[in-house]
């Protein structure tokens, strides 16, 4: 498999997990628009033509550098419906929140409400091109078809037990009553015309006006505990982004509720830990033992930020990370309590020669999501809430209008050679660890982007379509390091795969000091790198 990577562009770069969103944003770069135009382009192109990865029903994560050097998070988290008590659940005979159909379609979908502020930021910095510009290509997609891709073939054949009696799911994504085939083309009319309507009547309708009022009407026909009421009153925010000093730099990421934190720390740590060697037993074994501490703390204290009593900044404070550094054994791994995060999504990065960087991620948490699809507008909900707990004295505890914990996690970070790199994947658990194995290779060991993208990488815990909680590693890592890693007491699997989906999808866009600009994505996704 081949990384895909492109370097030495002028006017600007993007990135993604498929390449006819590829394709979207270096359209917009070429007509001449932003980087952030090119990133609204490419989220509701991706929603278009990758949508068990990810869909407007489903929720966003922004980091924006802006061409002075702040750096600005737009956090597009929904929150729990009106309607979403403990009680409901009960009275439903649930103990805990289903994963699939209405009652899992309870939290708000945030992504276009964080469309909305991006917009507005794009305006601030020179951006022009009108919304039906920005979502012409994905109001093709959507209703001309779209090619089905191998992971989304495999994925509708391995959940259709548990989505087969989530309302549209067979509608939307059967083929004649069967799973797709791969390479055969899947149209979404519904969703096409209400990206039209949006681009005529703008996005605050979503929420507000006609579309908003469809939504509404179809979650209550379901019996989704979301009301128009709900939508109504629903807003992205803007928030300062959590930021950590390190060697290389200041490094970015969202705050909570999403765990922007633990990836963070992670990096923080393993770089007290004073390695020297990459790919070494040290490198792999220092970055899963910084992992463990991170999530430690995270698991703890990550919540709705409204339920946060003051702030996690401390848990980045040189002295408490300095302290945590001491904990962690060079020469054995520390005992593993398996959280359970889990999800799905997609990152994509866009970069441009004004000085613009946006790291974005938006998702549904499960592949498919609740697999509810809503007739009226084409809209596939998330099931981001099921991840909340119905018992009372939880971290993670469901109430109306509570945000849930996200895995969603964009980075940034602003290096001290005058390098602005933007990065991220997919992955639930293993979002923070792709993103510590992808950093450390190209920044810390000076590996070549396209490299450190394609190198064998690791996971511990759990992520989408996985119910494993153990250290999995791809099959091509060298057997020495294996056997050292299963002797410092890791519980080590072997994937059959070199390349493995359960790795995530990441990718990576970095305005370089002279001006230039690079990019490249995953091999184990389906999309790649483009510029002008």
């Amino acid at each position: 498999m081949t990384t895909l990577h492109t370097a030495g562009h002028r006017r600007g770069v993007v990135c993604a997990p498929h390449a006819a969103a590829v394709a979207d944003g270096r359209a917009i770069l070429a007509e001449g628009g932003n980087a952030i135009e090119a990133m609204i382009a490419m989220a509701a192109s991706i929603a278009a033509v990758y949508p068990h990865m990810n869909h407007v029903g489903g929720d966003g994560f922004w980091l924006i550098r802006e061409p002075s050097g702040r750096v600005r998070a737009i956090m597009g988290a929904g929150r729990a419906g009106a309607k979403a008590t403990r009680q409901l659940y009960r009275d439903a005979g649930h103990y805990e929140i289903p994963s699939r159909g209405p009652l899992a379609a309870l939290t708000l979908p945030g992504a276009v409400a964080g469309w909305m502020l991006a917009l507005e930021a794009a305006k601030a910095h020179r951006g022009r091109l009108p919304v039906h510009v920005l979502f012409e290509a994905a109001i093709k997609h959507a209703r001309e078809g779209y090619t089905v891709t191998p992971s989304q073939a495999r994925l509708t054949v391995e959940k259709y037990a548990e989505l087969e009696t989530a309302p549209g799911f067979i509608m939307a994504f059967l083929a004649d009553g069967k799973p797709p085939e791969v390479g055969s083309k899947l149209k979404q009319s519904a969703f096409a015309a209400t990206l039209d309507q949006l681009a005529q009547a703008g996005l605050d309708d979503f929420y507000r006006g006609d579309v908003g009022r469809e939504i509404a009407a179809d979650l209550e026909r379901i019996g989704s505990p979301v009301t128009r009421a709900d939508l109504e009153k629903f807003e992205a925010k803007i928030a300062e982004p959590l930021s950590v000093a390190t060697a290389a730099g200041t490094l970015f990421n969202t705050p909570p509720p999403t765990q922007g934190l633990a990836s963070l720390m992670i990096l923080a740590l393993f770089e007290r830990l004073r390695v020297v060697q990459a790919e070494s037993y040290e490198h792999v074994h220092g970055l899963v033992e910084a992992t463990k501490r991170a999530f430690r703390v995270r698991d703890r204290f990550v919540t709705d930020p409204d339920k946060i009593d003051g702030n996690l900044t401390h848990f980045l404070a040189p002295e408490f990370l300095d302290a945590e550094a001491t904990k962690i054994d060079a020469r054995k791994a520390a005992r593993w309590p398996a959280p359970e995060a889990r999800g799905d999504t997609i990152w994509m990065g866009a970069a441009d020669a004004s000085g613009l960087v946006v790291s974005y991620i938006q998702s549904l948490y499960w592949e498919f999501g609740s697999g509810c699809v809503l007739p009226s507008t084409g809209i596939l909900m998330q099931n981001r809430g099921s991840s909340f707990s119905l018992d009372p004295k939880a971290p993670n505890a469901l109430e109306p209008g509570r945000r849930p914990f996200h895995t969603l996690n964009p980075a940034l970070a602003a290096l001290k050679d005058g390098r602005v790199i933007a990065y991220g994947t997919m992955g639930g658990d293993g979002q923070p660890q792709t993103q510590a194995a992808v950093f450390t290779r190209h920044i810390l060991f000076r590996q070549p982007l396209d490299k450190a993208l394609d190198a064998p990488r690791w996971l511990l815990g759990r992520t989408w379509g996985s119910s494993h909680t153990n250290l999995r590693l791809e099959s091509r890592f060298d057997d020495g390091l294996v056997d050292r890693l299963m002797s410092a007491g890791h519980d080590v699997e072997m994937l059959n795969e070199p390349y493995s989906d359960t790795m995530g999808h990441a990718g990576a866009v970095i305005l370089h000091a002279d001006g230039t600009l690079e990019g490249g994505h995953d091999p184990r996704a389906d999309g790649g790198a483009a510029g002008v």
